[in-house]
């Protein structure tokens, strides 16, 4: 585990949940939904845009789960939910 002087903030563990999100699928990320920390680091949620149609209402998300650790570094990821944009729960 990583010492303090080693932890990303918040705000910090957004950006690289986006970064790994984007790497790993080669998906433009909308942003993050939610950021939050946990006992074993960080846990963030990114959308991203799986299919780009027109009207661009029409577009198909991804909702992404990103578990990092405390420095930062990518433990795992997982698409939890695939919806049209603008569709609600």
């Amino acid at each position: 585990m990583a010492s303090d002087l080693d932890e990303v903030t918040a705000s910090e563990a957004a950006e690289l949940a986006l970064g790994h999100v984007e790497r790993l699928t080669k998906r433009q990320p909308l942003g993050v939904t939610s950021v939050r920390p946990t006992e074993e680091g960080w846990l963030a949620e990114v959308e991203v845009i799986e299919e780009s149609r027109v009207p661009s209402t029409a577009n198909i998300l991804g909702l992404y789960e990103v578990d990092l650790e405390p420095d930062g570094e990518l433990v795992s990821y997982r698409r939890t939910r695939r919806y049209a944009r603008g569709h609600t729960e």
